[in-house]
């Protein structure tokens, strides 16, 4: 038996069964409801209760934010919604329609936060149309990262079903 296949045979490389997998996904989540428009949200908290020098550095914070992901957006907007459109397509192609688990696996943890993404741009146009100090700023984070984390909590169920059904079938046919 070669060295290879004694580590296959120890650490499971299908993705769903693989608690790697798991602890990305884990992590992905918690950082992504974390950092909201790249602003740790105990900062718009903090800005919340207390005001003045930590409003004034959420505001700061936002605005650069803000101003650096519209500047990406309308830079490269277009290259960057085609190459995710050609992944996003792939991941489909290869993972439902070829019966590839990793391909399944990687659309799990891509396509949510290609829904996050689309939700933080639209709320960077907002913020800088006019929705960017005070008591409207927070609302607004705070509604971002709430949706953050209804998209979250719905593919992390929407995955672990996925997951299981996955290890059930390789369990009976496999």
């Amino acid at each position: 038996m070669q060295w290879y296949e004694t580590i296959f045979e120890l650490i499971d490389m299908r993705s769903f069964s693989n608690l790697w997998f798991w602890i990305i996904l884990a992590v992905q989540w918690s950082l992504t409801s974390h950092w909201v428009l790249g602003i740790p949200y105990d900062l718009v908290l903090r800005a919340r209760r207390k005001g003045g020098q930590a409003s004034a550095d959420l505001e700061a914070l936002a605005r650069v934010n803000v101003n650096r992901l519209l500047y990406i957006a309308h830079v490269s907007g277009l290259w960057i919604t085609g190459f995710a459109g050609f992944i996003l397509t792939a991941l489909i192609l290869l993972g439902f329609v070829y019966d590839l688990e990793f391909a399944q696996a990687v659309f799990c943890l891509v396509f949510p936060m290609l829904l996050v993404s689309l939700l933080s741009l639209r709320t960077a146009h907002r913020i800088a149309d006019g929705a960017h100090q005070g008591e409207a700023l927070h609302g607004r984070l705070l509604r971002l990262r709430l949706a953050t984390q209804a998209i979250g909590m719905t593919s992390i169920l929407f995955t672990s079903l996925w997951g299981m059904w996955q290890n059930m079938q390789l369990g009976a046919f496999g």
